[in-house]
């Protein structure tokens, strides 16, 4: 099987990419063979490489790529998270699947859409610009019907009482393309937009526990990928700043589904993030997010809302659009049979997908 790695700028890792046609349908055998593949990464310096995407040609006549996120766990090669999906991934798989023959060759203006299996979203990847080794893409989230913001909170209300250690506060968990819980920075002593930014292990432990204590409210596994969570408060020059935690630890900017989730949460009246973009004067139109890695910006189309303070369901999300997003291509390589040649083959792709 071939295997190949792109890389999405603002990911906290590469993507690699495999043809979901040669693998078993069955979980448990799917799951042996990934974890050969990532024993195959880690010996070849791999180990950092924890998001792998399943593609193959879309059976669906809306739809052109078929798209299974697996969040490989660290701490072991056998450990994976298929709950959630990610942003970034289906951009590195879009540019893999047309460098390997499965989708057309990307041309400036062509439009790819993209059928997440993991959690039924609909994505459409329209390319901005085609370069040598990638390309560049807008990206819109799309709803096959308006969403009402009922549904889009796991919890059932905009805020939901978490206790983790010392930590008593209120967060939100809110569910577009990804389940999200966003706490008010704060809440949690941090005063502003550069103590965000400065923080290190001390605040990213209470963060991870506060995730933990999500998870336990949502009944999922404690030791799983979701939900995200990630520290908000008003960006210096408007907007919001955000400082998210993926696996292992801080994410460098947030991820792309982070984003999509922060920019309907932010139309969502009552949520942390609602009220922090009110603060600043970011409510409507484009929402612009300040991350550690530069920033970012997120368009969510809505109906109207309900009374301010309530999501009462006369609210729906429309779709999130996020421009300007990148993708390098980083190689392929043979997984099996190992040889020597192949060996250095997939280490030199790790090599560059280190530097990225």
């Amino acid at each position: 099987m071939i295997g190949h790695l792109a890389y999405a700028a603002g990911s906290p890792c590469p993507t690699f990419v495999l043809d979901a046609a040669r693998l078993p349908r069955d979980d448990d055998a799917l799951f042996a063979h990934l974890t050969e593949a990532r024993r195959y990464l880690v010996s070849a310096g791999g180990a950092h490489v924890l998001k792998i995407a399943l593609v193959e040609p879309s059976a669906h006549p809306m739809f052109d790529l078929d798209y299974r996120f697996v969040q490989a766990l660290p701490g072991a090669p056998d450990r994976f998270d298929l709950r959630g999906s990610c942003g970034h991934s289906i951009l590195s798989a879009v540019v893999a699947a047309a460098r390997s023959g499965m989708l057309p060759r990307l041309v400036p203006g062509a439009r790819i859409r993209v059928q997440v299996l993991n959690n039924g979203d609909s994505v459409v990847c329209e390319v901005d610009r085609v370069e040598r080794d990638g390309a560049a893409f807008t990206v819109t989230f799309v709803q096959s019907a308006p969403v009402p913001f009922g549904e889009l909170l796991p919890a059932g209300a905009p805020r939901t009482p978490l206790v983790a250690g010392a930590d008593r506060t209120e967060v939100s968990l809110v569910a577009s393309a990804n389940a999200y819980a966003f706490v008010d920075a704060r809440e949690l002593g941090v005063p502003d937009q550069a103590a965000l930014f400065g923080a290190g292990g001390e605040l990213l432990g209470r963060l991870e526990a506060l995730r933990e204590a999500a998870a336990d409210r949502l009944g999922w596994p404690r030791d799983g990928a979701f939900p995200k969570i990630a520290a908000v408060l008003p960006a210096e020059g408007g907007g919001i700043a955000a400082r998210a935690v993926t696996v292992p630890g801080w994410h460098p900017s947030i991820a792309l589904t982070g984003v999509v989730c922060l920019g309907t949460a932010v139309r969502i009246p009552g949520t942390v993030p609602w009220r922090i973009a009110r603060e600043n004067g970011a409510d409507t139109g484009l929402l612009e997010i300040a991350t550690t890695g530069g920033r970012t910006a997120v368009t969510a189309v809505t109906t109207a809302p309900g009374p301010a303070g309530a999501a009462d369901g006369e609210g729906a999300l429309l779709w999130a659009t996020v421009a300007r997003k990148s993708v390098t291509f980083q190689g392929s390589f043979v997984l099996t049979p190992l040889s020597h040649l192949q060996f250095e083959e997939v280490a030199q792709c790790l090599a560059l997908s280190g530097a990225a």
